[in-house]
């Protein structure tokens, strides 16, 4: 079975009488090439466990299934799972859960279905409208996972993976940096997909650091200042903080001063030193 193939995807879809869904951002990988690059770049062998977030049809579920000892797919369309009974049936190694992954326990899950893994890793084709909140969901719960690679729209790949410091830097460019090394490692045109996107995607790694870059005595406090530097953009980071977080000028321009931090950087030009400056001085 060719779920590569245009008309069979066409064909098993219409059996089971699916629709695509725009609030699910649902759009099937069907380039033949994509789905075996990303399955190769995880190094899996038949000790480690992966996490797949939405199988789609099963394209790249396949491709985990030949390269890994365990792969655990969440998927939340309980209108894919006849489909999915079908296209996988030959997956001894899968075990497919319905549920939300921004819903689920990662934890536990890892614990109950990889416990005789030596790692575990998440590959995704994440959908477009929901792609930083589980990436951040994925770093910020702490899992034991080694790397994450998942298929995201090019700008917001480019953004996860930017310097910090750079212009294209966000506030999720600061987390990714804090949790994980990050790298895009090719692009994927709009055409690989049906229906086709009106956006090209890319596909990145983020190999989790062992440890956070650096320690901080209020993480919390950290991206909190994160946030409001980058809440207003147009404005200094100086001006940005005061405003959102209700510190006095006065106090932030001293800490910027002893800092070395220039008074009026706007938020994508200051490093994660600054940040971390900026933080534990507050």
């Amino acid at each position: 079975m060719n779920l590569c193939d245009y008309n069979t995807v066409k064909r098993i879809l219409a059996k089971h009488g699916f629709t695509f869904s725009k609030a699910l951002g649902q759009n099937f990988l069907i380039n033949p090439q994509v789905c075996p690059a990303m399955a190769e770049s995880l190094c899996a062998d038949k000790s480690t466990g992966v996490i797949e977030v939405g199988a789609g049809i099963g394209v790249l579920t396949k491709e985990l299934c030949s390269v890994a000892g365990k792969v655990v797919c969440i998927e939340l369309d309980k209108r894919l799972l006849p489909v999915l009974d079908e296209t996988l049936n030959d997956c001894r190694n899968l075990e497919i859960v319905n549920d939300d992954i921004m819903k689920v326990d990662l934890h536990r899950l890892i614990a109950d279905k990889f416990d005789n893994c030596s790692s575990v890793k998440v590959c995704a084709n994440l959908p477009y409208y929901i792609t930083s909140p589980v990436i951040m969901t994925l770093l910020e719960s702490k899992l034991p996972i080694d790397e994450i690679v998942v298929m995201v729209q090019k700008e917001a790949g480019e953004r996860l993976c930017a310097q910090v410091g750079s212009r294209l830097s966000g506030a999720v460019t600061v987390a990714v940096n804090y949790y994980a090394e990050s790298e895009i490692l090719f692009d994927v045109n709009r055409d690989s997909f049906m229906p086709s996107p009106k956006v090209d995607s890319i596909v990145i790694r983020l190999k989790i650091r062992k440890e956070p870059l650096f320690a901080l005595t209020n993480e919390k406090r950290f991206f909190s200042v994160v946030r409001c530097a980058f809440s207003q953009r147009r404005k200094t980071a100086l001006n940005s903080i005061s405003n959102t977080m209700g510190i006095g000028k006065d106090k932030l321009t001293q800490i910027f001063n002893a800092n070395g931090i220039d008074l009026n950087a706007r938020a994508e030009k200051l490093t994660m030193e600054n940040f971390k400056a900026i933080s534990e001085n507050i």
